[in-house]
């Protein structure tokens, strides 16, 4: 049995969150476990009406659950930068989520803009530091407001930072890829000092790993051959900043948001699972968003939990979907309803 808090957040989260429930009860039936959820009213609704966004309380409750199933963050009526920092990141910082993870895969039947490139082709994973980097958020306003105003904004990496998230790319790499390939995304032409730490450390924690092949690519270059041979990656290790870039270079070429999803992880520690595309809240109670993605997180949540089994088996259906049922991953093109594809899921699965 494990403990699921679930945050179905702004917009259409909670529509992608409910089918996304859907689909995991017909795998916990299926594959034998149980996960009890409890629901908690974050995001800008609670916001406008309480001025709260993320208690003290909160965060020591969520430390005890085993993960985080979230819908979507972003409400139309809140200024830009007060849910992303109170909710989004105080949640990647309070409980130390210092991977995200983000699988970059084209499914059977599925558009990718790029021409002549197919399944056999994009299936690589991104690793992204998710909590030092530029959004560490260390930095300040010098003569705000004036005109000889001055913004500094600085990228701090630590070595532990470093050193753990390229430990966890190199255990993901062996026990997660067939082709073992770990390709380090930095810039260390121009970011002299940050990606001298990255790329020393990459280097001296590879020979434990001689199994796996190490490579290198600027970030410039990388964002040129993920869009002309997305073949060649197999995983990409990066900082966060670069990470938050390439990730949605590559949901656009894996078919777009409606299918990208995404984990926020501590191994061993409360994790947090999502869609990538966000709250969309013109799309609010039509019930007509894609919950691809969100169900692929659930799958992603399954698979930390040591549920492999029925992950890999969701992911199937998702595919199988896809590539048999419908006529777009859009929203509003789909050719059924949000709920509708979630039962097509879950009777695949």
């Amino acid at each position: 049995m494990y403990k699921i808090a679930v945050i179905p957040g702004d917009g259409t989260g909670a529509e992608q969150v409910e089918a996304g429930l859907k689909v995991l009860q017909a795998a916990q039936d299926k594959f034998g476990f149980k996960l009890e959820t409890e629901s908690y009213d974050l995001g800008g609704d609670r916001y406008k009406r309480t001025k709260e966004i993320l208690p003290d309380s909160v965060i020591e409750e969520l430390k005890t659950f085993d993960a985080i199933y979230l819908g979507a963050i972003g409400h139309p009526d809140v200024k830009p930068g007060i849910l992303e920092k109170g909710l989004l990141l105080r949640l990647r910082f309070e409980l130390d989520l210092y991977i995200n993870l983000r699988p970059v895969k084209l499914y059977p039947g599925v558009f990718t803009p790029i021409k002549d490139k197919g399944p056999e082709d994009i299936d690589f994973v991104v690793v992204r530091e998710n909590t030092e980097g530029l959004y560490a958020g260390a930095g300040g306003f010098l003569r705000k407001g004036t005109k000889h105003e001055i913004a500094v904004q600085e990228s701090i990496n630590t070595r532990f930072g470093v050193e753990r998230c390229l430990k966890y790319a190199f255990d993901y790499c062996r026990a997660k890829r067939k082709r073992k390939k770990l390709t380090l995304c930095g810039k260390t032409n121009v970011l002299t000092y940050a990606f001298d730490l990255w790329d020393r450390v990459f280097n001296e924690i590879g020979p434990a790993y001689p199994e796996i092949e190490r490579d290198y690519a600027h970030v410039d270059a990388i964002s040129m051959w993920m869009v002309k041979n997305p073949e060649w990656f197999d995983v990409i290790v990066t900082d966060n900043m670069f990470g938050d870039i390439i990730t949605d270079l590559g949901a656009m070429i894996q078919g777009g948001m409606g299918i990208a999803a995404g984990g926020n992880l501590h191994p061993s520690r409360v994790s947090m699972f999502e869609p990538i595309g966000g709250s969309a809240p013109k799309y609010t109670g039509q019930g007509i968003i894609n919950p691809m993605a969100s169900i692929c997180a659930g799958a992603m949540m399954l698979d930390y939990l040591g549920q492999d089994q029925a992950a890999a088996h969701i992911e199937e259906a998702v595919a199988h979907v896809c590539s048999n049922d419908l006529k777009s991953l859009n929203a509003g093109e789909m050719g059924y309803s949000t709920l509708e594809v979630s039962e097509l899921v879950a009777k695949r699965l």
